[in-house]
């Protein structure tokens, strides 16, 4: 059975980049343009957002970000490439960022994604996210799910 290591990451690394922009052009191919609520490679580099990469050997296979908003956090940005699907590298991506929520003590963490990714929401239910209306700078729309979870505080 293969490696898989979450190692905090750049999001300006070549095999990073090479992710979200395949993540984006999907998102993109799927959701209009007022639906798409993804963060650009720049802003994924500021100090309130840590970005994580799945890596098995050199090679990156997926990737998420935890945008750090005050009151809650927020994912951002999952995706992992099609080659490695089935292989618990989103899952492993989960584990990691709400191990990262928990240090900063953060009680609550959200995310929007769009409402025909299926597999996205069967990931999020299973680590016991719920759904929620829309939070932040969010509007209601068909096209989004909104969903929420509380961490439990470390003990």
């Amino acid at each position: 059975m293969s490696d898989i290591k979450v190692v905090k990451g750049n999001p300006r690394d070549a095999q990073a980049t090479a992710l979200l922009r395949a993540s984006h052009a999907l998102m993109q191919a799927l959701f209009s343009e007022e639906d798409n609520h993804f963060l650009s490679i720049d802003e994924l580099c500021v100090p309130s957002v840590k970005f994580f990469i799945a890596k098995e050997g050199a090679t990156s296979l997926g990737c998420v970000a935890l945008a750090n908003k005050g009151a809650y956090a927020e994912i951002k940005s999952m995706f992992v490439h099609p080659d490695a699907r089935g292989k618990g590298v989103a899952h492993k991506l989960m584990q990691a960022l709400e191990a990262e929520a928990q240090a900063q003590g953060i009680a609550e963490v959200k995310l929007e994604t769009g409402d025909t990714l299926h597999q996205a929401h069967g990931l999020y239910r299973a680590h016991g996210y719920q759904n929620c209306g829309p939070f932040g700078d969010y509007e209601d729309s068909p096209a989004s799910l909104f969903m929420t979870k509380t961490l439990s505080p470390v003990a």
